[in-house]
């Protein structure tokens, strides 16, 4: 992402101070917008489109654009969208989906199960390059073929009618309804999409509560109340997405009543507990996702050294970064899965805090006091204190536990994302948020060998033996306890060093009524309204 313009801040900053010491948060808000719905995106979105986004802050904004057959209701399960239903064959591969009628694009055409098949194999095009594509969709039969250039189409999408859409899987998967609810999977228009990646509002054409009015990079997107939207009424008539990259102003735009909801960094929580007139707006959310510190094997060789990565582990103290740093918000990460993913386990066998221990094996490894060691530098995304400050507190207990010098270094995040891709961020800070609640989409994609999100090159055949056994299991209890035995040897490896647990802090003005609220976070604003 670029770094804001300096105009921009300029003018929020003479903004702000105009705004200082007239009137309670309220009372500015009304002023003016009074059915706008106003809340910062913390980074510049990284694309506009479906089949190419992968970050969490962009998707928030692409799904009120796009849609797709399903979609992730407040009881945290798929639950029709697009499609009215759906029914399974009997070998549990094939799924055929009724396409609701009367939704309209935003172009005014009717929706046809046709347009999903179209974005689909779009996604899948090689040429189109999609991050995601293969972990999504990977698992209908002809995508792999796709996307290496082998077919033309996919051989398991099918629409036979308007109102019919089949895809057949390659075996039976007992999460293969939560792939579906990712952008990548979402319908667009098939006369009014690109082939290559949509860059701009007038390419963004979904079926969603919300159409793209405009967006001026860096600055401000602006989103516009579907009158025609297929589930219903949509009272905000328009949502405002400014770019606000600094955590401080965003706080004092809140408190300046320029913004309805804002994300807090941990820094400002516990001042607003004591604060008479937001202390009530202060608002928490479990999410099921971690932060960890990854290493690659390849690009650092000392990491394909057990005892060089159980060293690094047992030298973090998680608990201390957590209480201390992060005020006692979330909740210290022993295991992988976090909580609210079936299979989340409350003290998994891992290692803990034990600076002599790491000391030894540092020591047996030939870096006693981190003499010998390459430079080292951890990497982490711009523009978020709560990110910066707990890789400060890694790099300093490494420095004072094991004499490791490591340095820091902040990335843009679209050039951050473009390099974690490509397996060449060799020490690394950053999280995996579940897309769904299934432990496939922590162990299987991210730390089997052939994982599309293995970004590391860790490799465990028992892990990948045990994953793939548990991935097309359909009985629960089976499935959940090879799963646990392939976390076990996870954590045995040191795959990862896991910090912590997310929870979100959000200030909410109550003027914003309705929002509708999941384990991934706030549902598409299809029943938000702004009191006066």
């Amino acid at each position: 992402m670029r770094v804001p313009e300096l105009g921009f801040v300029v003018f929020a900053s003479l903004a702000l101070v105009a705004a200082c010491g007239k009137g309670d948060v309220s009372e500015k808000v009304s002023q003016g917008k009074a059915n706008v719905f106003r809340y910062p995106i913390v980074t510049t979105p990284t694309s506009l489109d479906p089949g190419i986004v992968q970050d969490g802050d962009t998707i928030d904004l692409i799904q009120q654009v796009f849609e797709g057959l399903v979609a992730w209701g407040e009881n945290n399960q798929p639950v029709p969208n697009l499609a009215t239903g759906w029914t399974i064959s009997p070998d549990g591969k094939t799924y055929t989906f009724t396409i609701k009628k009367g939704v309209k694009f935003h172009n005014g055409r009717e929706l046809e199960a046709e347009d999903f098949k179209f974005a689909m194999e779009r996604t899948c095009n090689p040429k189109f390059n999609s991050q995601t594509a293969e972990n999504y969709l990977g698992d209908i039969v002809g995508v792999m073929d796709k996307l290496h250039g082998k077919a033309k189409n996919i051989s398991g999408i099918s629409a036979p009618d308007k109102t019919t859409l089949k895809i057949t899987i390659d075996k039976p998967r007992p999460h293969f309804l939560g792939k579906l609810t990712y952008p990548c999977a979402f319908a667009v228009a098939r006369e009014a999409t690109p082939a290559g990646e949509i860059r701009s509002v007038k390419e963004m054409i979904g079926t969603g509560p919300y159409r793209a009015e405009s967006y001026t990079p860096d600055q401000i997107f602006v989103l516009g109340a579907n009158k025609d939207y297929h589930g219903g009424t949509i009272s905000v008539d328009r949502i405002e997405r400014p770019v606000v990259k600094d955590a401080a102003t965003r706080l004092n735009m809140y408190k300046n009543g320029e913004i309805d909801l804002v994300q807090l960094e941990r820094q400002d929580v516990k001042g607003l507990r004591n604060d008479p007139k937001l202390k009530d707006h202060l608002k928490f959310f479990v999410r099921p996702a971690i932060w960890y510190v990854g290493f690659n094997l390849k690009a650092y060789p000392p990491f394909a050294d057990l005892r060089v990565r159980k060293a690094f582990t047992m030298a973090v103290d998680r608990e201390s970064i957590v209480r201390d740093i992060l005020d006692g918000i979330n909740v210290v990460a022993d295991g992988i899965l976090p909580p609210g993913v079936i299979g989340h386990r409350d003290n998994p066998p891992g290692f803990k805090y034990n600076p002599e221990e790491a000391r030894k094996l540092l020591a047996e490894a030939g870096f006693a006091g981190g003499k010998g060691l390459p430079a080292l530098e951890l990497t982490f995304r711009e523009q978020r204190p709560d990110i910066r400050v707990v890789a400060e507190a890694v790099a300093s207990q490494l420095k004072k536990n094991l004499g490791v010098e490591v340095s820091l270094r902040t990335m843009e995040w679209r050039a951050y994302l473009e390099k974690h891709n490509a397996k060449k961020q060799v020490f690394f800070h950053m999280r995996w948020a579940a897309d769904y609640l299934d432990p496939q989409n922590f162990l299987s994609l991210m730390l089997s060998t052939n994982g599309n999100e293995n970004k590391t090159y860790y490799s465990n055949g028992q892990v990948d033996a045990l994953c793939e056994k548990a991935d097309a299991d359909m009985n629960q209890e089976e499935r959940l306890a090879l799963y646990q035995k392939a976390e076990d040897l996870i954590l045995a490896d040191a795959a990862w060093i896991p910090i912590y647990f997310q929870k979100d802090a959000e200030l909410i003005n109550p003027r914003v009524q309705g929002l509708r609220e999941s384990l991934f976070g706030h549902l598409p604003h299809t029943t938000v309204r702004l009191l006066p």
